[in-house]
């Protein structure tokens, strides 16, 4: 059994890296570029805004993070992880009472501050990993552990791959 408390809290690991490049589109990447303003480069994060484009992209939701840990109990299989959606997977304890919101971490050498935007899941979610498991992560427990993952913005640009350290700083 995956045992999520035991994720590390001050040095993870990158497991995965995802970019969107439209709409119900993944792909994954060994490296990939965060950018101040764009934030992983090649994703639609900016172009796809909120709302269904109808408002700009949220400043405060530019990278989404999930715990290694959490969507391998969630996914199963590996090759499902990049469906929930987010863009960087780590193994890190990503509770609210190890990162709260300005909380930086150092992922390879960009730099990325948690921001106090909730990250919860939606239907896509609950359609490709069960109503059951959206229930569990969004319960009071879940949402503590931050199960289904933060919200993150870039504040130093730089070079992240597969399997880089991630460091509170």
């Amino acid at each position: 059994m995956i045992d999520i408390r035991a994720a590390p809290q001050e040095v993870g690991t990158v497991e995965l890296m995802v970019r969107r490049p439209a709409v119900d589109e993944r792909e994954v990447v060994d490296e990939a570029e965060l950018d101040l303003e764009e934030g992983l480069v090649g994703d639609n994060w900016r172009a796809r805004g909120r709302s269904g484009g109808r408002r700009p992209a949220n400043p405060d939701a530019q990278i989404t993070v999930m715990s290694s840990r959490a969507i391998a109990l969630a996914a199963g299989d590996r090759d499902r992880w990049a469906l929930a959606g987010d863009q960087l997977y780590l193994d890190l304890d990503l509770s609210g009472d190890n990162l709260p919101p300005g909380t930086r971490l150092e992922v390879g050498s960009a730099v990325i501050e948690v921001t106090a935007e909730p990250h919860t899941g939606c239907k896509k979610f609950a359609a490709r990993f069960g109503l059951e498991t959206l229930e569990v992560f969004n319960s009071p427990e879940g949402r503590a552990l931050n199960l289904r993952g933060i919200n993150t913005r870039v504040v130093r640009a730089g070079a992240v791959h597969v399997g880089d350290a991630v460091r509170k700083i």
